[in-house]
């Protein structure tokens, strides 16, 4: 009886035969269970459409945000204005409101400045507590 090798029968590679149908199933399982966040913008309730009303001009507060992050405060037609950083328009815009509690914010922003700093003002008027925003376009 002749003497077998003990390693005669034994392949050394491994199959790879169900390769691509388990990479397949993955790739579904993944695409199909994957959550993506979606982006989160500016939690702003807008009214309903209404016909324009006249305002009196010392119920509007203009506040220009500036490309360098400064606001521009210029209360009704006025045409003294006041420069401050975005951070006092909480404390101007409180005492504003405690005089006057019809008074609307009109935020404007300059074409050019960065969309942050108008952020940044609306956080500050949402933290004074005012309920009339008006959001504008500042016209060069």
């Amino acid at each position: 009886m002749p003497l077998l090798d003990r390693n005669s029968g034994v392949e050394d590679e491994i199959p790879t035969a169900g390769l691509a149908d388990i990479a397949f199933l993955l790739l579904i399982f993944f695409l199909t269970t994957t959550v993506f966040n979606e982006e989160k913008g500016l939690q702003i309730v807008l009214p309903e459409q209404q016909k324009e009303q006249e305002v009196p001009s010392e119920n509007i507060m203009f506040l220009i945000v500036q490309p360098n992050g400064q606001v521009v405060i210029q209360r009704g037609e006025s045409e003294q204005t006041q420069t401050v950083p975005y951070n006092r328009v909480e404390g101007i815009l409180r005492q504003e409101l405690a005089a006057n509690p019809k008074l609307i914010a009109a935020v404007q922003t300059t074409p050019n400045a960065p969309y942050r700093h108008m952020v940044n003002v609306l956080d500050e008027v949402k933290s004074a507590g005012a309920e009339r925003v008006s959001l504008q376009m500042k016209e060069q």
